[in-house]
């Protein structure tokens, strides 16, 4: 569990590479080659009030960052011919220090600087070729659609008192896609549908154990003016002293827009991958089984952007037959005061029957993203 907590003060929204990218300042464009900086900061007060199950509650007021942590990008490319050249480097940076006393420290600040991209990228008329480390392709698209991206989401596990991010809906709707050494081949997009598939660097199922072969993820998406839809997984085999695990996942969704409406439902179905925080780079035996769905609505009228969301993993150990549910539902209002400013209002209410079997979060979230 302690692992499972301090692995969790590492997760986060995947989705800022392309967010950011849009939002980019070039600082050089000269004879095809280009060098912008692309940055997010978050900020967010927060109150949580939580039932344990032996009904005790605690009631946590913080000033912290949200679903994303705060990041400073930058992104190079170069035209070579028939062939693109592209680097990006992403810093994940903490603005949270109160809970420095809770982790052994009295003074200073916790920055918890996290390098999640540092990859280039090749690309041309066939395609491109990713080479280095980026988030994961299974359930990438599932937290891309996560309508509470720069929002706040649920803080089940202790991470209303944490130092790190809130969780949005990992663990109730997704597993969390870690940022993976990889090599990753993309198609070109063929009438809105595109291709990827991945070797990456296999997480290990325990000390000793052995991976003789990559880990390999995919996903097929199509994108289209009203509709998109996807479908991507993972596999991976791990012998080890005490356990060996053959790992599979699947992640599915589809997202319908029309006339300010959004509508998405997603889900995924996984055995043997991640642990009981939604967390993907962690093993376990085949006998544990997870699935989730996440259901989202959303309207957008002028400046405000209006969000109901309600999603639930379930988690499933076969050998000792017990079964549980993580469950979260958000009602929020994003507002675009100017451009590069968004104001965030949400009220939240989680349920854990897994991992502090019977605890209940509720709790309210006011804050603000400022990205260049």
């Amino acid at each position: 569990m302690k692992h499972s907590i301090k692995a969790s003060l590492l997760a986060s929204a995947v989705a800022f590479a392309s967010f950011g990218s849009n939002a980019a300042v070039e600082l050089y464009n000269k004879d095809g080659m280009t060098f912008s900086a692309d940055g997010l900061v978050n900020v967010f007060y927060t109150n949580t009030e939580v039932e344990a199950a032996d009904g005790t509650s605690t009631d946590q007021s913080r000033v912290k960052m949200g679903f994303l942590p705060n990041v400073i990008g930058f992104n190079f490319s170069k035209q070579v011919g028939d062939v693109k050249v592209e680097t990006r480097q992403s810093f994940w940076v903490t603005i949270n220090d109160s809970d420095l006393v809770r982790r052994g420290q009295d003074a200073g600040t916790s920055s918890l600087i996290d390098v999640r991209q540092f990859y280039g990228k090749v690309s041309g008329d066939w395609g491109s070729i990713l080479l280095g480390k980026d988030f994961g392709l299974f359930n990438r698209s599932n937290i891309l659609g996560d309508e509470l991206l720069l929002g706040y989401g649920h803080t089940l596990f202790g991470l209303q008192d944490g130092g790190n991010v809130s969780f949005g809906n990992i663990s109730t709707g997704y597993t969390y896609p870690f940022p993976k050494s990889q090599i990753t081949y993309t198609t070109p997009s063929s009438n809105g549908l595109v291709a990827s598939i991945g070797i990456m660097d296999p997480n290990k199922a325990e000390a000793g154990s052995e991976e003789d072969m990559p880990r390999v993820e995919f996903e097929v998406k199509y994108t289209g003016e009203a509709v998109s839809a996807w479908i991507n997984g993972m596999t991976q085999e791990s012998e080890g002293p005490n356990i060996d695990a053959d790992s599979q996942g699947l992640g599915y969704g589809v997202n319908f827009k029309t006339n300010g409406f959004s509508f998405t439902a997603s889900g995924y179905s996984s055995e043997g991958v991640g642990n009981t925080v939604g967390l993907d780079q962690s093993v376990s035996p085949d006998t544990m089984e997870q699935d989730g769905y996440l259901v989202q609505a959303s309207y957008t009228s002028g400046a405000n952007r209006f969000v109901i969301s309600n999603g639930e993993s379930t988690y499933k150990n076969t050998t000792a037959d017990t079964e549980g549910d993580i469950s979260n539902t958000t009602v929020a209002i994003f507002h675009t005061l100017s451009s590069g400013v968004i104001l965030v209002g949400e009220y939240t209410k989680s349920e854990d029957d897994v991992v502090l079997a019977g605890n209940e979060n509720t709790g309210f979230a006011i804050g603000a993203v400022v990205t260049f």
